[in-house]
């Protein structure tokens, strides 16, 4: 069960409590149901913080996949340049073109490693929105629960 729907039961036990008479909007609730539902939301609670972190570790194996892609390009490229040292024209085209390799590589690897930090930014960044939020429900309920909205005599 999701902290939203633990947040929705709380809300509906509020909804169905039995209240006092001009108690300024108190009421009874199950004391032992709400304590359980305030432990499912706390065990709910580290699912979200470990997603954050698998987040960060997905993280890490992109820009090491893109750093060992760039090395693997790298040798290749190094490779087919000395294998091409028969004429000093050659040498100078395949240097050339090992070169090209090489800062093609180098500006693949910085646009991989950028495009995985800002994917890992954003996922972290809503992340942390999603569990601000969660945080800022279970405080608002926890307040609700603390002191219930008064209620005007006449409406009783």
């Amino acid at each position: 069960m999701t902290v939203e729907d633990l947040l929705e039961q709380v809300d509906d036990m509020l909804d169905k409590a039995w209240s006092f008479p001009l108690s300024g909007g108190k009421c009874v609730v199950d004391a032992e149901q709400l304590r359980n539902i305030i432990d499912d939301i706390r065990g709910n609670m580290p699912s979200e913080v470990r997603q954050a972190k698998a987040i960060v570790a997905d993280r890490s194996d992109i820009v090491e996949t893109a750093k060992k892609e760039a090395e693997g390009i790298i040798r290749k490229a190094e490779e087919r340049a000395r294998r091409m040292v028969s004429q000093e024209e050659v040498v100078k085209q395949a240097q050339q073109k090992a070169n090209e390799i090489l800062t093609q590589t180098q500006m693949k690897s910085r646009e991989m490693r950028k495009g995985a930090s800002e994917f890992s930014e954003d996922l972290l960044r809503r992340t942390e929105e999603a569990i601000a939020q969660r945080l800022a429900e279970v405080r608002q309920a926890r307040q609700v629960l603390r002191n219930p909205p008064k209620q005007d005599a006449s409406e009783d």
